[in-house]
């Protein structure tokens, strides 16, 4: 039986027959991304503010998932949208080959932030085709054609970008993995490298690399891509040391370091960028979600001097139509200044370590399902298991059907509650807008904490 809180009143004014119409165009001509078509049920969304959305029955959940991990600063922030409108009034688009005054301040705002020399920006459409960036670059940078990434990762969905990835999204498309080889990063609570502390986790975790890299042959890699915390991968925090270590070996042999901020940027782990929590200035480095709240679609890659020397006047043989938008600068610049203005990143930090942690290792105390919970900022994971002794996942890895079913009861139980949930695998991601109240967060860790009640009825 899934535990009931007690339940926010209706919105005004439910309309349940556009809502039925919205759901049935959906379902006769949108094609999902990621799923069996005829397997899914979409909820159809009637509006959005804040950290709230709702359905049009008028039924609202406090949305524990940013959407993908992109509405940092939340839903229809009137700042941001009157950007957008005063955007279009002015200039709705332009060519990227000009100076145009959205573009110029968005790429000064984000070179203001990013670590180090990285000031050259160059702008994508979203975070897959930044990745295809960097890596483009690194390879023409160096003249070397291989790329190492980390198993558990997540770098895009376009042909170069899945290939590269680490999880099992990449299966069913890896026909393009040609120059890409893979090694383990540290995960100490499922740790490939038998270590019993984190010191240990680092020192074998570079030796592995170390140990691939001259396997490989150091003259042939052009550069190693890692997401500095891992997101949609499960929220792993490196241990400390551990991109220090990257750093130095990618400088002995000459690799390009490129670092994926595209989750973790802009405010999510209490930082403008989580390379600012491990003292690391990367190579290059790939952003979007939160550059803008994901108010229109906008990514890039930050490059450092040494990387935009390469191309000063060899041409770059790369570009988009859309590269640089004006509307979705526009949103970036009003997202930026807001998260200055109204202190956003310092929320993400002193809720995430004062609310959000201590409410969800305290659930971890209570509830045999969680195994770990890891997180800084308003990025956050609760790994479930069967078995907290022997770690085995509530759901075992890439599982589908019937298999799921603990984590289907678990993620019903957060919405009967009015918590939309991040789920993947075994996990449930807290991943909120970091704009998130005090409020909110009890109110979501509430939700969780009846959800869980459910998942423990599934352990042993």
């Amino acid at each position: 039986m899934i535990p009931q809180l007690p339940q926010p009143p209706q919105l005004p004014h439910p309309d349940p027959g556009t809502g039925a119409a919205v759901k049935a165009a959906d379902r006769a001509h949108v094609f999902h991304s990621w799923s069996a078509q005829e397997l899914i049920d979409p909820l159809a969304v009637a509006g959005a503010e804040g950290s709230y959305f709702w359905d049009y029955d008028g039924r609202r959940y406090l949305d524990f998932t940013s959407g993908l991990v992109f509405t940092n600063i939340g839903y229809q922030h009137p700042k941001v949208v009157a950007a957008i409108q005063e955007q279009a009034g002015r200039m709705t688009t332009f060519a990227p080959a000009f100076a145009i005054e959205a573009r110029s301040e968005a790429a000064r705002l984000i070179a203001e932030r990013t670590p180090g020399d990285l000031d050259k920006i160059f702008f994508t459409n979203a975070g897959a085709d930044a990745v295809e960036h960097a890596v483009r670059m690194a390879r023409l940078h160096t003249g070397r054609p291989k790329i190492l990434s980390a198993y558990r990762s997540y770098h895009g969905g376009t042909q170069q970008a899945v290939n590269i990835t680490g999880d099992p999204r990449r299966w069913a498309s890896d026909s393009g993995s040609a120059g890409v080889v893979r090694f383990w990063a540290p995960f100490l609570y499922r740790s490939r490298f038998y270590a019993e502390t984190e010191e240990q986790e680092c020192a074998r975790a570079l030796e592995h690399l170390e140990t691939t890299i001259a396997f490989e042959g150091p003259d042939t890699i052009a550069a190693i891509i890692l997401e500095t915390i891992p997101g949609t991968a499960g929220i792993m925090v490196p241990p400390p040391g551990y991109l220090a270590g990257v750093r130095e070996i990618c400088d002995r042999h000459g690799i390009v370091f490129v670092l994926d901020e595209v989750m973790a940027g802009f405010g999510r782990t209490g930082t403008w960028f989580a390379a600012d929590l491990f003292g690391v200035v990367p190579d290059l480095m790939t952003f979007a979600k939160g550059v803008n709240s994901g108010y229109v679609p906008l990514g890039g890659v930050a490059i450092s001097e040494r990387i935009a020397a390469t191309f000063a006047r060899r041409p770059y043989p790369g570009g988009l139509t859309y590269s640089g938008h004006p509307l979705a600068c526009a949103a970036a610049v009003a997202t930026i200044n807001v998260m200055a203005e109204e202190g956003v990143v310092e929320n993400a930090a002193g809720l995430g370590a004062r609310v959000i942690g201590p409410g969800l290792r305290d659930l971890a105390a209570r509830h045999p399902s969680v195994g770990e919970v890891r997180g800084v900022g308003m990025f956050w994971a609760l790994d479930l298991v069967r078995n907290r002794e022997t770690r085995e996942p509530l759901v075992p890895y890439n599982a589908s059907g019937e298999a799921t079913a603990p984590m289907a009861a678990f993620a019903a139980a957060a919405k009967e509650n009015g918590l939309w949930p991040f789920v993947n695998m075994n996990r449930t991601h807290v991943v909120p807008p970091c704009t998130l109240t005090e409020e909110e967060a009890k109110e979501g860790l509430a939700a969780l904490d009846a959800a869980l009640t459910v998942a423990d009825g599934y352990t042993e």
